[in-house]
This record gives C-alpha cells, structure tokens and sequence, in this order.
C-alpha cells in the first residue's frame, strides 16, 4: 500500500497498488471456488435453458420459445450474453445445450456455468477498482489509524466492503445468478458520473438496462443527473449539442438492442416477456418491504374473522402467481406504480435543483439509493434479491457520514440476512451465517474508525447504533432460530409460512424504516441522527468533493 501524506493533518488518500488490489480480489476468487459444489436454485437451470436457446435457434424464435418453463425474460443484450458464454459450453458438455421439458443437470455443466459467473466477475472487480481511484476525488476526512493498520485504510475498507458482498456471494455463488457482472456495470457508469464523464456513465448505464431492465428503477436519478448537468448550464441555459451526444448514445444502445426485434414486429411479445404483471403482487417468498407488512396484517386478520382456508394458503403457496387477499383490498400494479413515483419525485425534483452544487455528486449517490430503496419497498413483485440495488450503490456512501455508515450498516445486516430463505438447505446454513457475520463485524469496525467515532453513548451498543437498534440485530438470533427450529414442531406442519412470514415481516420492518429514513436528506432530521445535505454543506459535505 502506498501512502502520500501532506504536511499539517491533511492526510491524503492514495490508491492501492494493483497488485495488492487484484490479490484481494483474487481471495474472494477462491472462495467462490470453494462454494462450486453448494446447492444452487432453479435459476441454474432457467440459465441452461437460456444458453440452449439462443444457441440452438434464430432470434426470431428466442422470445416465443415455450418448451421449457424457464421461458426467456430478460431484455435481448443479456440474451446475446448468454449466446456467447454458449459458445464455450459445447468444450464442457454439449448435453447442455439441448433444449428440454425436463431440464439437464451434469457435474461438467455445473462447473462451467459456476465459472462463468465467478469470470464474469471480474467485471465487478474492474469497476470496484475504478470507485477506489475514484474515492480519492472525495475529500474525505478520515482516521490516521489506517497508517498503523492497512486494514483500515480508506481504499482497503471501500474495497473490502464491495468485493466481499456476502449478498452477492449468496445469491450468485450459492443460489445461481449473474449479479456481479451486472453490478459491475451500475457501479462503472456510477464512478463515470463521479468521474465527470458523463457520455461514458450513459453509454454504460444504457447497456445494464439492456442486460436487465429492473435497473430502470434507478433510471430517474441517472436521467435527472445528467440532463442537468451535461445538457443545462448552472443558469439553465440549454446546451442542444450536449443533450444530441447523450441522445445518440442512449438511442444507438437501445437501437442496437432492440432494433431487429422491432424489424420483426416482436416488441409486442418481448414487452410481454420483460413485464409479465399477472405474477402477483409479492414474489413466492415475499420481499421484506411494505407488502410483507401489508399481506402480513391481511394474514392475521384473516384469522381473526376466520377468512377461508382456500384464500388463507393461496398468498403462500409457493407459486408465483396472483392471489386474493383475505380481509384487505387487493393491490394493482398500478397502486403501486404510483406509489413509487410519489416516493422518488421529491428527491427527483430536490436533485434537479441543487445539481449543479459542488456536493451534486454526492447527492447524485444518495438518490440513485433513494430510487432504489422506493421500488423496492412499494413496487410490483419484488424479488429479495433486488436487496442488492440497495446494498451495493450505498457502500461508497458509507465512507461520506456516519448517517451514511449507520444506514449502510443496518440495511447490509438486514438485508442480506432477508436472502437466507433463498438457501433454505442445511448445509449452507454455517456458510451463509458465516459469511454474514465475518463482513458485518469488519464493517461496524471498518468504518468506526473510518468515522472517528468516541465512545457510543449506550455502553453496550454497536457502533453507529443506539440501544434499541442494537437489541433490534441481535433479535435476527430469535429469527434464525425460529426459522431453523420450526420445522420440528406441530405449528410448522399447520401453517408451514410461518418461518418465511416471520422473517420477512421482521426485516422489512427496518427496510420500511430506513427507506422513510432517507428523505431526511432533505429535511433535516433530529438532533443527533445524522447530518442534512444543507447543514452538512460547510462543515461535512463540502470538503468530501472537489469541483469538476
């Protein structure tokens, strides 16, 4: 590690050197190694099929391809990634690529579609690195105890907090999905806005929509950044040249994307594959957002009145699908589509006028997690794993304020731990605790010193947490303990969605909070919980960024 530090306290951040960045990234290479043989979900098979479909068949066959359930669904780049990690699958096992009903499961299949995701990975690792050359334009005042102890240096902890992602590692490496090359993109175009290169964060941020469209959640905050920076001066004179290169950009991506299947006359039968609205308001396993609450009140209330036993199971079936509620009203999407724009446009418009701020980077961060943390708590059909969009945009927010650090923490706890039902085997139980607890006690550590904070008010608190937020972690021990211990008992055979109710319901109880929580970056909070944009100006936020 290399260390610049001016004359005075001024201590100056320097990056780390890649070699010792990609040995880091190496470590955690290994660990995904080691998890090969863990058990993996369906999506393992929905991605087999995937490949065996843009390999056997022309693109005007891959989105009414049917024999399989696993049909294709995601936006038609990812489509084209999928054909090109097929060209390497027949050298492993070319019963892979056969289109079937049934499925097809091999070691030699398991092994190449594990690799392709920890390779893909190293897309992540790249844009990781370009946030920890990046992070040095935010002038951060920080701890001088990372110069005796390299661990707690600024760029080990960003990096650190980024590469070991117990989330990402859980649900890519244990369960089965792509997130990380996916991630890996967000945070290239997020680092590209830092960097104040804006045509290259649209391009990118173009091209992660067109491999997954549920990014379109963040797609307000990028779009508000850059028109009013890149296509507005600060008196809001408009700069056409400016707005014509970004409309190109974006436009060429999607043309590129999406044009032959709109020279096909398919964007009809696409759409209806990207946004199948009939799969229900919550996701099999619910999401620890506000319709958990909701479906879970609609539960008690249903026994209460003694509701029907056929509409009691429905909600927790298992299946993806539309259900009834019980006693409470039914849900539309387009409830909650307002619902989610009610919550964004507030720091939407609080965006647009203080873009061009010296701290207009910082804020861009803060509503990228804003429009992330609204969708996810009021949107239609949310899968647990979009925790993610959370988790990962906020890391390099928790090296800006201990409001930032105290959320990061509680919403990296909460949130990763709401994936444990993914892995729902017992062999990964000791895995995916370990993991948890391992990031989370060098986090709290990490970024307690980072912050400088003194000793904590409540003697036997976490830091960054009150009293009651402390008793609020560990009661996830009575939750896990719930979750793993129920089955042995009567209750669970009666109402087997009593473990995945209770800890949803006790997750998003935080979630819920925490996404209220965050418009106090507009109106301040109360006293002692965490800096607002406009009194952080002078005497926090401003010396984190420099100008242009």
């Amino acid at each position: 590690m290399k260390l610049r530090i001016k004359s005075g306290d001024d201590q100056i951040m320097s990056s780390m050197t890649d070699y010792k960045y990609w040995s880091l990234a190496l470590s955690i290479t290994c660990i995904k190694v080691l998890l090969m043989k863990s058990y993996h979900s369906t999506d393992f098979e929905v991605h087999r099929n995937w490949l065996s479909i843009t390999h056997n068949l022309p693109i005007s066959q891959w989105y009414y391809e049917s024999t399989s359930e696993w049909t294709l669904d995601y936006p038609p780049l990812f489509a084209w990634f999928e054909l090109l990690l097929a060209k390497f699958a027949h050298y492993f096992d070319e019963n892979m690529l056969q289109i079937s009903a049934n499925g097809y499961i091999s070691d030699k299949t398991i092994v190449f579609q594990r690799l392709t995701v920890i390779a893909t990975d190293f897309v992540y690792f790249y844009a990781v690195l370009q946030w920890c050359q990046t992070i040095a334009k935010l002038k951060i005042r920080f701890s001088k105890q990372f110069i005796y102890d390299q661990w707690f240096h600024p760029n080990v902890i960003l990096a650190m907090l980024f590469l070991w992602n117990p989330g990402l590692l859980l649900v890519d490496h244990i369960h089965f999905q792509y997130n990380g090359i996916l991630s890996g993109i967000l945070l290239l175009s997020m680092a590209r806005v830092i960097q104040k290169r804006e045509l290259e964060a649209a391009f990118w941020f173009a091209v992660l929509l067109n491999m997954k469209h549920i990014y379109v959640y963040i797609s307000p905050a990028f779009f508000v950044y850059l028109l009013r920076n890149y296509c507005f001066d600060r008196h809001l004179n408009f700069k056409a040249t400016n707005f014509a290169k970004l409309a190109l950009i974006v436009s060429s991506v999607f043309a590129a994307s999406f044009g032959p299947f709109l020279a096909l006359g398919q964007m009809r039968q696409l759409m209806a594959r990207l946004f199948p609205f009939k799969r229900g308001l919550s996701h099999a396993y619910w999401a620890p957002n506000f319709w958990a609450l909701y479906n879970s009140a609609d539960k008690v209330l249903g026994f209460s009145l003694k509701a029907s036993p056929g509409a009691n199971a429905s909600m927790t079936s298992g299946l993806v699908q539309q259900y009834d509620h019980q006693v409470l009203p039914n849900i539309t999407p387009i409830v909650t589509f307002v619902l989610v724009i009610v919550a964004i446009v507030p720091s939407m418009s609080f965006l647009w006028r203080r873009s061009h701020q010296n701290y207009s980077q910082i804020l861009f961060l803060r509503c990228v997690v804003m429009c992330a943390f609204s969708s996810y708590v009021f949107g239609w059909h949310v899968h647990e794993k979009a925790i993610l969009l959370i988790t990962i945009p906020l890391t390099p927010l928790a090296m800006v304020s201990k409001w930032d650090a105290k959320m990061f923490n509680m919403v990296s706890v909460v949130g990763n731990y709401s994936l444990f039902p993914l892995l729902f085997k017992e062999a990964e139980t000791l895995t995916k605790i370990l993991l948890l607890v391992i990031y989370s006690v060098y986090s709290f550590k990490s970024l307690e010193i980072h912050h400088k904070i003194s000793a904590n008010k409540f003697e036997n608190s976490f830091p960054l947490m009150n009293f009651l937020e402390t008793i609020y972690l560990l009661g996830l021990i009575g939750i896990q303990l719930i979750y793993s211990l129920c089955p042995l008992f009567n209750v669970c055979q009666r109402y087997p969605f009593v473990p995945l109710m209770t800890t949803s319901f006790y997750c998003s109880l935080v979630l819920v909070r925490f996404e209220l929580r965050t418009k106090t970056y507009e109106s301040p909070p109360k006293k002692g919980r965490g800096p607002t944009i406009e009194k952080a100006t002078n005497d926090e936020v401003q010396p984190m960024i420099q100008r242009g």
